[in-house]
């Protein structure tokens, strides 16, 4: 019962973690795009986005990285055989690309809390799309094993039912002949 609640709460981490993920690179391209307004707009808006940037980052995002990282090891624990799977090098993979997301996230957000923008909105906006569809081929990944299981599994029953078939009928021919 204990596996429930740590894989509960390996789920519950990956949303927030993502929800922080999506939101913290919205307010990268507010704060860019607060970075060229006139000087006493950015005045106002820059202190507010970088706060809110700031909160985001460290009290929601970092946090639910880390303890994803923590729930998902402690999880994964508890099924090790799956680390002999494709799809689990697959999904581990696209995990560890996810990560390197993040980290360059933060070098966006050391940058931007310093009123430094390398990088332009629309292209924030081009990187924002990343992370949905890291999120797009991780949940496929996890999920779908379960469903090509059966679907091999099906097929694979199938295929034993018509080779014992077709046994079947290869050993009445065969005593028919003698």
């Amino acid at each position: 019962m204990a596996f429930e609640y740590v894989k509960a709460l390996h789920i519950i981490f990956i949303v927030t973690w993502f929800a922080g993920l999506f939101y913290i690179v919205r307010l990268f391209i507010y704060q860019t795009e607060a970075l060229d307004r006139p000087a006493n707009e950015s005045k106002i808006l820059k202190p507010q986005l970088d706060l809110m940037a700031y909160r985001l980052w460290y009290i929601i995002t970092w946090p639910s990285a880390i303890l994803t990282l923590i729930f998902g090891i402690w999880t994964l624990s508890h099924r090790m055989a799956f680390l002999q799977l494709p799809f689990m090098h697959a999904k581990l993979f696209f995990v560890v690309l996810l990560y390197g997301y993040h980290i360059k996230c933060h070098f966006i957000f050391k940058a931007l809390q310093n009123g430094v923008a390398k990088w332009s909105s629309t292209r924030l906006r081009i990187w924002n799309e990343a992370s949905t569809l890291l999120l797009f081929a991780i949940v496929f990944l996890i999920v779908a094993k379960n469903l090509l299981s059966m679907v091999w599994g099906i097929l694979g029953l199938v295929g034993l039912g018509v080779l014992l078939m077709l046994g079947i009928k290869l050993y009445k021919n065969i005593r028919k002949r003698n």
